[in-house]
């Protein structure tokens, strides 16, 4: 079987959808973000920040906006001192836990 020939569809890289995957939800730490979430339902700003070693505080709150922004996670805050906040994916969130999964799958299998 002859794999299925890819057209050329876009007269730049901008217009792929890869591109702008990558561009809005791709990079370091939003896969994580979101990995992390899938996997504990609901965590507050300090649960991330300790789960992903090598963020900065002002990065994670960055990554966070960038996600809330593109309606990927949902952001709860309560009237409370000292401030609680807790995020938690959208519907849209969770939709990306089979690509996440399958990249994960590859990613064990061919890269070490």
């Amino acid at each position: 079987m002859e794999p299925k020939k890819i057209e050329k569809n876009y007269k730049q890289a901008q217009e792929c959808p890869i591109t702008i995957f990558m561009e809005q939800i791709g990079g370091k730490w939003k896969p994580v973000i979101i990995w992390l979430l899938l996997l504990n339902e609901i965590m507050r700003f300090n649960e991330l920040d300790k789960s992903i070693q090598g963020i900065s505080q002002k990065m994670l709150s960055q990554q966070l906006k960038d996600l809330e922004k593109l309606q990927l996670i949902s952001r709860k805050s309560y009237p409370v001192i000292p401030p609680k906040v807790e995020y938690s994916l959208t519907k849209k969130g969770v939709s990306l836990q089979p690509l996440l999964t399958d990249m994960m799958q590859w990613s064990k299998q061919y890269l070490k």
